[in-house]
C-alpha cells in the first residue's frame, strides 16, 4: 500500500513539475503586435459609412468588433467552427481528437481541430497550418492569448483580420463588399457564405467563382441544420445575390479633408442619404451641358453650423471636369451675390428701407460707370424691388456711401477671406468684384439666416466659438422678408425659401444661394477652369437645382422667423422723411447749373387737390424729359418744362424727372 502510495505521490510530482514547465512555456510565449493598421473610415452623422480607405498595404481592413457585428451571426459562427469556444482555454482536446481519428480513418484529413482562437494566433503570425511545428507554435500561442484577452477580444481579432478573397480583411470589409451593408443584420444565406469564406478565401471568392462559393454556403448551412443552429434549411441552389462592388466614396473632398485631419473613424455631421441624392442631382444637372461644365454645392443647418452635405464637383474622377477640384473651395467672383449684404449693412446704417425710393439710371463713380445686367434703367424704384431685381445703379450708389472696405471688414469679420484684385476694394465689388468661394458664400447666408449666434460651417462635431455679430435681427429679416418674394423659377413653388442668384463676369460663375427658417443651400455651376459658359445664368440654370437641393433635403422648409419688434413694417409715405428717398453721392456731385431742378412746387409743399391735377415744372436739365409719378413712368419722350400729374388721392405724391443726359430732379409732395 506504502508502495503505491510512493509512486501515486512521484506521479503527482510529476505532473505538478511538468504542469508548471508548461505553464512556465507557455508564459515565456512572446505575443505578436495585436494591433495592426485598419482601414480609416469617415461616418456621416448616424454612423453609416460615408467612405473608407485603403491601408498602407491597399488593403480593404476594416475595424470589427464583437458589438458590431449581428449577434445571431456570431452563433452561427461559433457552432460551425468552434462550438467549445466559450468553454475551452485556447485548444479543444475533444476537436482535435476527433480530427485525428477522422483523418487515420480515411488516410486524409477530413476536418479540422483548430479553434477559433487558433485561427486567430495563426492570423497573427501568417503561419501556414501545413507543418507540425507550425500546428504546435499555434496551439502555444493559442493558449497564451485566452490567458491575457476575452474571448470577446479574440473573437473581435477574428472578425477584424479573417480574410475574405482578394485585399478584403475582416467581417465588415466582406459584409460592405459583397452586400453592401453593414455585418449588423445578416441574412442565413449571407451568413453562410461569410462564414464559409475564410477557410478557403481565393477559391470561394463569389465575384470570380460563384459555383463554388455557392457550394461552400450550401455545404455551411446544411451542417447548421443538421446541428439543429438553424430551423429551416435554406433551399439548394437558391441565388448567391452576392456582387462585390466598390466601397462608398461619397462627399470625397469632404472625406479627403477629414481623413488628414486625424483620426481612425471620423464622425461627421454629413447625412450619407441626403449626400447620395444631391450628388446624383448634381450628376444629372451637368448632362447635356458639355463635357467640362461641373457643379458645386454645400448644404448646412444654419443653426447648428453642421454641414449637411458638401459636394466639390460633379464627378471625383472625371478630369475633364476638373473633378479632383474641389470647388466649394475655390474663390470665384461671387457675381450679385453680394447685393444682400450690402443692403443689410444699408439698413443698420438707416441708410435705407426696403420702401425706400432709390434712383436707377445711368451715373457716373469717378472712372467707373456701372451698367444693369440688361442694359436698361428704371428710374425712381423702392429697395424692395431694386434687390428683388438685381439692379446694379442702386446697389452700387449704396456701397458708396457706405465704403467698399467696410464691406470688406464685414466679411473677414464673418470669418471670410475675400481676395481683393490689387488688395484695394472699389466699387466693383458690390457686383462680384472679388473672389469668395462657395464655402465662404454658404457661410455668409447662414449669417444672413442667423445673424445672433451664428456658428461657423462645420463638418465635424467640434464647434469654434460662435461668430461676432456683423448684422442686426432687424436687418436680417428685412433680407428675408424681400428675397422670399423674389420670381421663383416655373418648378420652384416654396414660398419660405429666401433666395438670391448671381452670374460673374463673362458667365464663368452660375450661383444660388438660398434659405429657410433652418437651412441654407449653396450652389455653383461653371467650369473649373474659369473657361465662360456661355448662356449660364444664376436665375435660370443654378436656382432650379437649389430648389431642388431643398426638395430632397426635406418634404417641407421651414417657415423664416416672424419680425423683431424694431421692424418698420410702413409703407414710403409713412416712413420718416430722411428715409423716403435715398440721394447717392453721385447724385448729389451731379447737380450743376445745369442740372434739371424742380421749380414748382418745392419739396415737402402742401398742395391742395383741386381739379384732380397737380403741375409741376422743371428748369434747365436737356429735354426730351421722363416724367414719374411714385416710381411709374407717366410721361416719356417730353420736351415741356411742366406736366399736370393725376394724384391717386391724399397721402405723398413723389415726382421723379430723369432728361435727355440721364440726370434727375425729384420732389415729395403732401396732397391734402
Amino acid at each position: 500500500m506504502s508502495r503505491i502510495l510512493g509512486v501515486a505521490a512521484v506521479l503527482l510530482w510529476v505532473a505538478a513539475l511538468g504542469r508548471d514547465q508548461f505553464d512556465g512555456w507557455i508564459d515565456r510565449t512572446k505575443l505578436p503586435v495585436l494591433a495592426i493598421e485598419t482601414s480609416v473610415e469617415v461616418l456621416d452623422r448616424h454612423g453609416a459609412l460615408l467612405r473608407a480607405f485603403q491601408t498602407s498595404d491597399d488593403r480593404w481592413r476594416l475595424s470589427a468588433s464583437v458589438a458590431d457585428v449581428d449577434p445571431e451571426f456570431l452563433r452561427l459562427l461559433i457552432r460551425y467552427e468552434d462550438k467549445r469556444f466559450y468553454a475551452h482555454s485556447g485548444v479543444d482536446l475533444i476537436a482535435m481528437m476527433r480530427a485525428a481519428a477522422q483523418g487515420l480513418r480515411n488516410g486524409k484529413i477530413v476536418s479540422g481541430g483548430s479553434t477559433l482562437t487558433m485561427q486567430v494566433a495563426r492570423l497573427l503570425e501568417e503561419s501556414g497550418t501545413g507543418s507540425w511545428g507550425g500546428k504546435l507554435r499555434q496551439i502555444r500561442l493559442a493558449i497564451a492569448l485566452e490567458r491575457h484577452l476575452t474571448k470577446d477580444e479574440i473573437l473581435s481579432l477574428y472578425l477584424a483580420r479573417a480574410p475574405y478573397g482578394g485585399n478584403l480583411e475582416g467581417l465588415r470589409a466582406a459584409s460592405l463588399a459583397y452586400y453592401q451593408k453593414e455585418p449588423r443584420r445578416l441574412t442565413p444565406s449571407q451568413a453562410g457564405l461569410l462564414i464559409a469564406l475564410p477557410q478557403s478565401p481565393e477559391a470561394r471568392r463569389p465575384d470570380r467563382f460563384p459555383k463554388a462559393a455557392q457550394t461552400a454556403r450550401d455545404r455551411v448551412l446544411s451542417r447548421l441544420v443538421r446541428a439543429k443552429a438553424l430551423k429551416v434549411e435554406l433551399q439548394q441552389g437558391a441565388p448567391l445575390k452576392a456582387v462585390r462592388r466598390d466601397f462608398p466614396k461619397l462627399a470625397p473632398h469632404m472625406t479627403e479633408r477629414l481623413r488628414q485631419e486625424g483620426g481612425q473613424r471620423v464622425r461627421s455631421t454629413l447625412d450619407k442619404q441626403v449626400q447620395s441624392k444631391l450628388e446624383q442631382l448634381a450628376a444629372a444637372a451637368v448632362r447635356g451641358g458639355g463635357q467640362h461644365l461641373s457643379v458645386a454645392m454645400v448644404v448646412a443647418d444654419h443653426t447648428t453650423g453642421e454641414i449637411v452635405a458638401s459636394i466639390g464637383s460633379t464627378s471625383y474622377a472625371n478630369d475633364k471636369r476638373g473633378g479632383f477640384i474641389d470647388m466649394t473651395r475655390v474663390p470665384r467672383s461671387p457675381g450679385s451675390t453680394l447685393k444682400p449684404l450690402i443692403y443689410a449693412m444699408g439698413f443698420d446704417k438707416g441708410l435705407v428701407h426696403p420702401e425706400t425710393i432709390m434712383s436707377d439710371r445711368p451715373m457716373q463713380f469717378g472712372s467707373y460707370a456701372p451698367q444693369n445686367f440688361d442694359g436698361r434703367f428704371r428710374g425712381d424704384i423702392p429697395v424692395r424691388e431694386a434687390l428683388q431685381s438685381s439692379l446694379n445703379l442702386p446697389v452700387v450708389s449704396l456701397l458708396d456711401r457706405l465704403g467698399p472696405a467696410n464691406l470688406i471688414a464685414k466679411l473677414k469679420h464673418a470669418g471670410l477671406s475675400p481676395q481683393v484684385p490689387g488688395g484695394q476694394a472699389g466699387l466693383a465689388t458690390a457686383l462680384g468684384g472679388m473672389g469668395l468661394s462657395l464655402a465662404e458664400l454658404t457661410q455668409l447666408y447662414a449669417i444672413l439666416a442667423h445673424p445672433v449666434g451664428a456658428k461657423p460651417l462645420s463638418a465635424t462635431d467640434e464647434r469654434s466659438a460662435e461668430i461676432p455679430p456683423i448684422l442686426s435681427q432687424k436687418a436680417s429679416w428685412y433680407i428675408g422678408d424681400i428675397l422670399k418674394t423674389v420670381p421663383r423659377p416655373s418648378l420652384a413653388g416654396d414660398k419660405n425659401i429666401a433666395f438670391k442668384t448671381g452670374t460673374s463676369y463673362g458667365h464663368r460663375d452660375a450661383w444660388a444661394m438660398g434659405y429657410d427658417g433652418q437651412h441654407v443651400v449653396g450652389v455653383w455651376m461653371g467650369r473649373a477652369d474659369g473657361t465662360p459658359v456661355p448662356g449660364a445664368f444664376g436665375g435660370e440654370h443654378a436656382a432650379p437645382l437649389m430648389f431642388q437641393a431643398f426638395e430632397r433635403l426635406k418634404g417641407r422648409s421651414i417657415p423664416l422667423p416672424a419680425p423683431p419688434r424694431d421692424v418698420l413694417l410702413l409703407g414710403n409715405a409713412n416712413l420718416p422723411q430722411p428715409l423716403q428717398r435715398f440721394t447717392s453721392r453721385a447724385e448729389q456731385r451731379g447737380v450743376a447749373h445745369d442740372h434739371p431742378k424742380v421749380a414748382f412746387p418745392p419739396n415737402g409743399a402742401r398742395v391742395a387737390h383741386t381739379g384732380g391735377v397737380v403741375t409741376v415744372q422743371i428748369r434747365d436739365g436737356a429735354p426730351p424729359f421722363t416724367w414719374l409719378q411714385d416710381g411709374a413712368p407717366v410721361l416719356t419722350n417730353s420736351w415741356d418744362r411742366q406736366a399736370q400729374l393725376t394724384p391717386k388721392g391724399r397721402g405723398f405724391l413723389h415726382v421723379r424727372i430723369i432728361d435727355a443726359n440721364g440726370r434727375a430732379a425729384g420732389t415729395t409732395l403732401f396732397i391734402e
